[in-house]
């Protein structure tokens, strides 16, 4: 539908333009046609009788009217072209409005039914809960006196295993030469970091561990360098 009513608008867009432009053609024609007639008429009007005067006068009162005609002719095809257009981006935004609302209606309808959806399979899978609740907590009376579980549970190659990452680890990884360092340490950013309130500071962040802060001060932060060189100013 939105494409079949401005299938055709290119050609009629192309068609009008370019009588438009043959008008412009022919009304610049006709402007040097009156120009040429006038120089003519000055130059000659003390040789020429009346009846020669009116003569030369009509032929540039006809290529006026001539030239009037064209200017004419281009206005309404331009004002015929505005309406078609304009028809056009009414019918647009019609066909528009009508697709927005059948859309709204299809949203909300697949919305009740997702709704309707969920409620059912939140209600199953409550059930598969309750069940595999009641399986665990017999599992478990079962297994609690198991010397195995206490083993596994008590493992020090499992904790071991789950330790967090330190920040030495960090500092072990291969850096990647693109990636920007920072901190007086020149290494990538990790873990929790402070920038100096020194605008004019070169490093401008700062590992919490390098600059031995165990949290964010209160206020400003200036890093140890630009303490120093203020210390020396």
């Amino acid at each position: 539908m939105l494409c079949s009513c401005i299938e055709n608008l290119p050609c009629e867009l192309q068609r009008n333009f370019t009588l438009m432009r043959d008008l412009d053609n022919r009304t610049e024609e006709k402007k040097g046609e009156i120009d040429q007639l006038a120089q003519e008429y000055i130059a000659k009007v003390k040789n020429l009788a009346s009846e020669q005067r009116v003569e030369h006068l009509q032929k540039i009162q006809h290529a006026y009217s001539k030239c009037k005609e064209f200017s004419d002719d281009k206005v309404q095809l331009a004002m015929q072209t505005y309406e078609m257009v304009d028809k056009h981006i009414r019918r647009l935004d019609a066909d528009l409005a009508r697709f927005e609302n059948e859309l709204k209606e299809k949203l909300e309808v697949s919305g009740y039914e997702s709704t309707e959806g969920r409620a059912v399979k939140k209600g199953e899978s409550r059930g598969l809960k309750e069940k595999r609740a009641s399986r665990g907590r017999a599992k478990k009376c079962s297994d609690e006196d198991s010397p195995k579980k206490k083993k596994i549970k008590n493992s020090p190659e499992l904790s071991d295993t789950f330790l967090p990452m330190q920040p030495s680890d960090v500092l072990d990884m291969p850096v990647d030469p693109n990636e920007p360092t920072y901190c007086l340490c020149h290494q990538v950013s990790y873990g929790e970091m402070i920038g100096c309130d020194n605008p004019d500071c070169p490093i401008e962040w700062f590992h919490f561990a390098c600059v031995d802060l165990a949290s964010k001060p209160k206020g400003k932060w200036f890093c140890p360098r630009c303490t120093q060189d203020k210390k020396k100013k």
